[in-house]
């Protein structure tokens, strides 16, 4: 399926298991990756499974990154039978296992600021891969440290707009060479459609 937006932002999305599109890609030149990996309960995998996969997949795409690119994560931690799974460290695992360096952290608020919370998290981490490189320091981050709130979601446990938004806008400050932003755990599409609102090409891939 592809869907243009204009004579850049073009759309592409595949239907297909994103580790097995991820498996045959190689590096993807000109473009940077932007999701969030499914937890546990949307995978239907018992947990000791889970994490194997989950850890396989962050290796697998940050596996997809060329030298010039970026692999962003959005990803919110869970409860399991009373115990917090740290979600940005399994991630973490993954992408050092890929010979990717973790460049940057940065917190996406769930919930208002100084809110409490014990039966889920009211943060996202959004954590900043690549393969080989360090981050520019001559030029200005664009992006606060703490994003105030995710943003409108057509999907519970989508990343939100603002959070996208913020993802995308990172990449254009920091790897100005990337064209497309391909996101391989696509759901809905939000982060396709907001970088083409950026002018950027997307391409998704989406089992179901």
């Amino acid at each position: 399926m592809v869907h243009s937006t204009g004579p850049q932002a073009v759309r592409e999305v595949h239907v297909a298991d994103a580790m097995e599109w991820l498996a045959v890609q190689g590096a993807l030149p000109a473009s940077s990756l932007v999701t969030s990996l499914p937890d546990v309960s949307e995978t239907g995998m018992a947990f000791a499974r889970w994490r194997v996969w989950f850890v396989e997949a962050a290796a697998r795409v940050c596996g997809a990154l060329s030298p010039d690119g970026l692999a962003v994560f959005v990803q919110t931690d869970v409860r399991l039978e009373g115990r917090w799974i740290d979600k940005g460290a399994l991630v973490v695992e993954g992408a050092t296992r890929a010979g990717a360096e973790l460049l940057c952290r940065k917190v996406v608020c769930r919930r208002p600021p100084g809110s409490c919370s014990s039966a889920g998290a009211a943060f996202s981490s959004l954590l900043v891969f690549g393969r080989g490189r360090v981050l520019d320091r001559t030029l200005p981050d664009v992006i606060p440290d703490v994003i105030a709130e995710p943003g409108p979601s057509t999907w519970g446990r989508g990343v939100g707009r603002d959070a996208c938004g913020a993802a995308v806008r990172f990449i254009l400050r920091y790897a100005p060479d990337t064209t497309t932003i391909v996101d391989p755990f696509c759901g809905e599409g939000m982060t396709l459609a907001v970088a083409n609102a950026l002018g950027l090409g997307a391409v998704g891939v989406e089992r179901n």
